[in-house]
Order: C-alpha cells, then structure tokens, then sequence
C-alpha cells in the first residue's frame, strides 16, 4: 500500500484508490461536516504562563548604567557551557556590572532554541539574580511566538524584556504597535532599534506612543547621536546600543548609559568610563569578533555555531596588540592572551 504525507497528514491507500471517484462518491456522502475556522482562547494555548516570578518596578531597570550582552559559551560538542558561563557572569559581576542581557542578537541568541533560551534565563536568574538584573531578548518577528517567549522568560524570573521589531517581514507602523501591544502589559519591556539588521527604523512617533505605557522601560537605541539627543531631551530613557558611540552618548547626549558587548571583556574599565575601548572587531559583523575575542583571552572554549566564523588571523593578532596597549589587567580572566591558529577553532554545524 502506498503511504502519501500531505500538510502533515497520513493517508492510506493505493494511488488508484485514492483517486477513485467511488470513493470520493462516498466520503462526500458520509457523515460529513465542512470545516469551520477554529479559534483557540489565548489562554487554552499550551505552555502558556501567567506567572511572574520577579515583579521588578520599571524605575528599577531605568536605573541601570552598564548592561551586558552576556557571551553564550559553548562545549566541544555545540552544547551550551554554563561552567564557562557562570565563570563570565562571576567576573562581570565583581567588576560592577549591573545587569546582562541574555540571547542577545550578538550573544547568537537566534541559534540557541526557545528551550535553550528560556534554560539558559532560569539558570542566570537562579544563580545570579539576586545580585544583578537580567534581561533577556523574547522578542521575535512573529507575535504569537513573542508573547509564549516573553511569558516563559517572565515565569522563570528575567526582569524586564528586550524586543526587536519584526526582521525580514516588515510590518507597518500600526502593525508595530499592534505587535509591542501584545507584549507591553506583561511586565517591564524595553525596545530594540537596530534597523541595519532588521530594515525597518522603529520612529521616534512609536517609542513616543509605548511610553504611555507604565511598563514601557526605555529603548536601547542604534540609530545614532541625533536619536539619543532626542530621548534624552524629551525624557525618555534611552541606552545607547552601540560601543564606539557610547561615551558621548552617557556623557553629552543624555543617554541612562549603554547596552554594550565590549564590556564582556573590559567590564571595570568601561564602568568607569563608558568609552569606545575596542573598535576592531566591528570590521566583522559584531557577533563574530566579539565571540572569537573572549577566546583569545581565554576565558571561553574557540567554539562557533554556524554561520559564523572567528576573526581572521590578521585581526586576531591585532586585537593580541591592542590587550598589550590597554593592559592584560584590564580584561577578563587571567590566562595570558594568545592570537589562536586557525586549526584551534571547533566549527559547529548541529547541536
């Protein structure tokens, strides 16, 4: 007998039979009924949670000055290293760190699963969470999946959520709004604009309408000084999202302080000063320098998940040169820093 997968469904029969209009004579008059929409309450949904496990007023996470893209270490075998990570966060926290961002976009939060991710902030927050905030990027281009991620992160215990708008299929202004809605009377939201990896600038006219909201925190801004300026001279709170733009935007422009991934290696250093300390490994595009860099310091395994690839040998031994100039003690970890071959590194396709 023949085996035909159609949407999902399994039929039975031999092609002939399946097409045979003596059967179709009888399935129409069978006991039939034709199909009608389905609509499921939100709250029949499954693994839905309406729990919170730690109400954090929003003043709270507006008072944040350094904020961490955490890195997300990885073993041998592509699974996660929470040994490494915990080490990470154990550091940062000794060097004044105030909260971290966990799956963040350039911490590869788009290769780790939902499992993963909603693991990996109850693991944060049950280690550390009683001596930092942690934040966790639940935001996705699809709402539906938005609002199951940003409910499991809040009912394992994150503090506030990040969210992006939409990549890839972009959506309208009224569309954006509607999407943030959904989200925005859980708890503490703050929102992501980086429209050089999404295509689509989240305006001055939406962030102005979310903070009408008393679960609007802020927005991690990418667009540059202009915007900044802007927030900060309405009162909106504002971090800025890009390193080497970070000093003026704390100290001219008015920005609460930065969302930062430099900080994963000069934590203390960039406390103190906010300043753009290390632009080389923005020549790639940001996950990949600052995840082949914390290798080289050595304070994680040179593990990558696919598509990216560590610095090339060049940069690599420009950064060595440039933990020489700052100053070995400036960074994390203690091991001295090496430039790493090429064969050092472990490539991981499926994990």
């Amino acid at each position: 007998m023949a085996r035909l997968k159609v949407q999902g469904m399994c039929m039975r029969g031999s092609l002939a039979e399946l097409r045979s209009p003596g059967n179709d004579l009888k399935r129409r008059n069978a006991n039939w009924w034709p199909r009608k929409v389905t609509i499921v309450p939100n709250l029949c949904l499954p693994e839905r949670s309406n729990e919170i496990r730690n109400w954090t007023p929003v003043e709270d996470i507006r008072s944040l000055r350094l904020i961490t893209g955490i890195k997300t270490p990885y073993l041998d075998d592509g699974r996660l290293d929470l040994k490494a990570y915990d080490s990470l966060i154990e550091m940062q926290i000794a060097q004044g760190v105030e909260g971290f961002i966990v799956g963040s976009a350039v911490r590869e939060g788009h290769l780790m699963s939902w499992d993963e991710h909603i693991t990996l902030i109850g693991h944060t927050v049950t280690r550390f969470g009683s001596s930092l905030k942690v934040i966790s990027n639940t935001g996705s281009n699809s709402t539906g999946e938005e609002m199951q991620s940003t409910e499991q992160g809040f009912a394992v215990g994150m503090h506030a959520s990040l969210h992006i708008n939409p990549y890839y299929g972009k959506t309208s202004i009224p569309g954006l709004l509607a999407h943030f809605d959904s989200v925005l009377p859980m708890c503490p939201m703050i929102i992501y604009n980086m429209p050089s990896r999404t295509s689509q600038d989240i305006t001055p006219s939406v962030i102005q309408t979310l903070a009408a909201s008393p679960n609007f925190v802020g927005v991690k801004e990418c667009v540059g000084y202009d915007r900044v300026r802007q927030y900060g001279e309405e009162g909106i709170t504002v971090w800025c999202g890009m390193d080497y733009e970070s000093h003026d935007a704390r100290w001219d422009l008015g920005a609460t302080g930065a969302m930062l991934v430099a900080s994963n290696l000069t934590p203390g250093l960039v406390r103190e000063l906010l300043m753009p300390l290390i632009e080389m490994p923005f020549h790639e595009p940001a996950p990949i320098g600052f995840n082949t860099a914390p290798a080289q310091v050595r304070v994680v395994k040179p593990i990558f998940r696919l598509p990216y690839l560590p610095l090339p040998l060049s940069k690599r031994q420009e950064f060595v040169g440039l933990v020489k100039d700052i100053g070995r003690e400036h960074f994390v970890g203690e091991r001295e820093v090496q430039v790493l071959d090429d064969d050092d590194f472990i490539l991981v396709a499926s994990y």
